[in-house]
């Protein structure tokens, strides 16, 4: 009965949440007109959002457990809801700074708690895994979702209009919605004994000593590089859709839901096909298709004709093959993910949880703001070509990793 309540609890707060995180890439849109800054400095919201979601799940994971999973999430969700207020009533960029950071610390507090409830939830790797990858698939219907949210919100006609900020009356009534679904499930953490959070293995120590298991620091390096390819490529997607091929701003945003759905289908296909391959073989074919895909679809960008386009049949080929990329980039994460925390024991999963938000955010927030300052001093071809380094790296680090893995099991 318990597992009953709280899997949909957590689903619908990570589906909150995503529309909140993703959102980045949009606002980063908005703001260049509405408040008349430069490229790279909105890439610099994505680090508003990202390092302070390192900065608290490193300091605070070890601890959650002893605050308890659910009170963490109410208070999560409450200080994110009166920040999306505060928003609507003060159209500043420092603001929307400041909106990012409360969400990116938020949410740090919340992936923990979701994560390490997953393993009190499962019984086994399968079980994990499977949970993982739907609750994965889920986050990115929240994504897709808020592709399409903000762009009713959004004026094409006129460019500097801040009403688009109405959008977080919505999102903080989600919120307090949310809230009153936690406050009817029961203690999460009473599924674990709570003794094991005074422990001094599952304090901060604890999460440094873990970063000094070399198959830890390999999968640190993964994690960072898978996410510092899909933020860059999912943040400024939107920007790439209005400057590069021409599209308004609300298709602009519209057109970059088909790699939230792309994502949402590799996702469950992965589930799929786990069944009958090695996750290394998936893995490694997920990344080559993605460059070769890069490869082949960016040179068609530069042939994007100029006319102005305001629908979904106008727009070029390329608006509709490039977010594809999700289909081959979806397995990655939830795959690492499962893979390392069915490898360690229960009471290291806040600290291990903890560890893969800090290198996410770090990776997140180096991808946005490398390729910002492409976008800026290039173009969105080049930036979007950038994306192949890190693709080369992460299969050597998923070598070694596999490695690393079998020796340890």
């Amino acid at each position: 009965m318990k597992k009953n309540i709280i899997v949909p609890a957590i689903f619908i707060i990570y589906f909150i949440f995503a529309i909140l995180m993703n959102s980045v890439g949009i606002v980063i849109l908005q703001v260049q007109t509405t408040f008349g800054v430069t490229a790279s400095d909105a890439s610099l919201l994505e680090g508003f959002k990202d390092l302070p979601l390192a900065l608290v799940s490193f300091l605070v994971a070890s601890y959650i457990l002893s605050l308890g999973y659910k009170r963490v999430m109410l208070y999560a969700l409450a200080a994110v809801g009166m920040v999306s207020l505060l928003a609507t009533q003060i159209p500043e960029f420092w603001m929307i700074k400041v909106l990012f950071m409360v969400i990116g610390s938020c949410f740090a507090l919340i992936k923990i708690c979701v994560f390490s409830s997953i393993g009190l939830l499962t019984s086994n790797s399968r079980e994990h895994s499977s949970l993982m990858n739907f609750l994965e698939s889920f986050f990115m219907m929240g994504i897709l979702s808020g592709y399409f949210l903000f762009s009713l919100f959004i004026n094409d006609e006129n460019p500097g209009d801040i009403r688009w900020l109405n959008i977080y009356y919505l999102l903080a009534g989600l919120c307090a919605s949310s809230m009153l679904l936690v406050m009817l499930c029961p203690p999460i953490d009473s599924l674990v004994d709570v003794k094991a959070a005074t422990d001094e293995d599952i304090r901060l120590i604890g999460m440094l000593r873990l970063c000094a298991v070399p198959l830890i620091g390999l999968f640190a390096i993964s994690i960072f590089l898978y996410v510092l390819i899909e933020q860059s490529i999912m943040t400024w997607l939107p920007s790439f859709n209005h400057s590069v091929l021409n599209l308004p701003k609300s298709l602009s945003i519209q057109m970059a839901s088909i790699l939230a759905g792309a994502t949402v289908v590799g996702r469950l296909l992965a589930g799929i096909t786990l069944r009958y391959i090695s996750w290394f073989r998936l893995l490694l074919f997920c990344i080559i298709s993605a460059a070769a895909l890069v490869l082949v679809v960016m040179p068609l960008a530069n042939f994007t004709a100029t006319d102005t386009v305001t629908s979904w049949s106008q727009a070029p080929l390329v608006a509709y093959i490039f977010p594809l990329i999700g289909l081959f980039l979806a397995p990655i994460y939830p795959i690492i993910n499962s893979t390392i925390l069915s490898a360690l024991p229960r009471k290291k999963h806040p600290q291990m949880s903890g560890l893969i938000v800090v290198f996410s955010a770090l990776g997140g927030t180096t991808g946005s703001i490398i390729t910002g300052t492409l976008f800026e001093n290039y173009d969105g071809v080049t930036a979007f070509y950038f994306s192949l380094v890190p693709m080369v790296l992460i299969v050597f680090t998923l070598l070694y990793f596999k490695k690393m893995v079998a020796h340890y099991e």
